[in-house]
């Protein structure tokens, strides 16, 4: 399967989506025999490296969860398979053929069944909800968009997260070797929909040295930096007074991270303002995407040391040359 994402014009706030679905056994029907609810759920396509049969699984020793069913052999790379139905906490109708989605992220390949896939939709990130507190606490926080079909409700997984949580040593982490609180402190505003990375993110950085603002998505960020500069421009004050960095995702409901830095970079009071994209989909094939719309640095996940660093690095050569005038 292609990833027929990296075709989409970058800063157009759209996406495309695997769906795909799980046949839930809830309960029985009158007659004694299993009855199966179908479950939708979607990922990035750019996420998506091929959709596959099951292939032959061998038994991995001491694995972490049990929805670890095992690894394969796929031209010569060893991937592990998640079963996610286990891992959603759902029972699993047994089919003939269900499907493997393998996926690649943050420099990990990791596999995961499902019951079967339907398409891939395009769309807008503004028809992409975020879900109420009731839906993320229901699902272990692992859900991070909400978008509603014409007869069903297909829910976006964060599959950073479940794969973190397989591998606690894939999660973020600061490097403590470093004086972090040596210098200044600055101030970052934050835009991630993954509740798990918002709150990691919000530690690390405060450790080192920034006073952090966090919000879930593009949308939230783009109207909190508008009023941002509202109220500098009420006050006579630069707008570094209130914010110098902004770190954001790029997958995230009502407005991505691409849109969000176009937006940015377009409006004269906040041009200068650095922006860091900080997201799984910083690879060599999607970087352009950053480049196009006007970045100031992109980082992969999950080194967030990096992202302390460079993001420093950038507030510092912005008030350069603002101090020496």
């Amino acid at each position: 399967m292609s990833q027929t994402n990296i075709l989409l014009e970058a800063g157009t706030n759209e996406l495309e989506i695997v769906e795909f679905f799980i046949d839930e056994v809830v309960g029985t029907d009158d007659d004694g025999r299993p009855h199966v609810y179908k479950g939708y759920y979607g990922v990035n396509v750019a996420k998506v490296l091929e959709i596959i049969r099951l292939p032959r699984v061998t038994e991995m020793p001491e694995v972490s969860h049990p929805s670890v069913l095992g690894a394969f052999n796929l031209r010569s790379h060893i991937i592990p398979l998640v079963d996610l139905s286990v891992w959603l906490g759902k029972v699993r109708a047994q089919t003939e053929s269900p499907k493997v989605i393998v996926t690649e992220f943050n420099n990990v390949t990791t596999s995961f069944l499902v019951t079967g896939v339907t398409r891939i939709h395009r769309m807008s990130w503004e028809a992409v909800e975020p879900p109420n507190r009731y839906v993320s606490s229901l699902s272990g926080d692992c859900i991070t968009g909400v978008v509603k079909l014409e007869d069903r409700i297909v829910f976006l997984l964060d599959l950073e997260k479940i794969v973190a949580d397989l591998n606690p040593n894939l999660g973020l982490k600061l490097d403590m070797s470093i004086e972090w609180n040596a210098g200044a402190r600055y101030r970052a505003l934050i835009a991630d929909d993954s509740v798990l990375i918002r709150e990691m993110l919000k530690d690390l950085l405060n450790k080192a040295n920034f006073d952090v603002e966090a919000v879930n998505n593009g949308r939230a960020c783009w109207e909190l930096l508008l009023r941002l500069k509202d109220l500098a421009a009420r006050e006579g004050r630069p707008l570094t007074d209130y914010v110098q960095v902004v770190v954001a995702d790029i997958e995230m409901p009502a407005m991505d991270g691409h849109n969000l830095t176009k937006r940015i970079k377009e409006d004269p009071s906040l041009k200068e303002l650095p922006v860091i994209l900080f997201s799984s989909l910083i690879t060599d094939k999607l970087r352009h995407k950053g480049e196009a719309v006007g970045a100031d640095d992109q980082i992969s996940k999950p080194d967030v040391g990096q992202l302390a660093l460079r993001a420093k690095n950038l507030i510092q050569e912005k008030l350069a040359p603002a101090t020496a005038a």
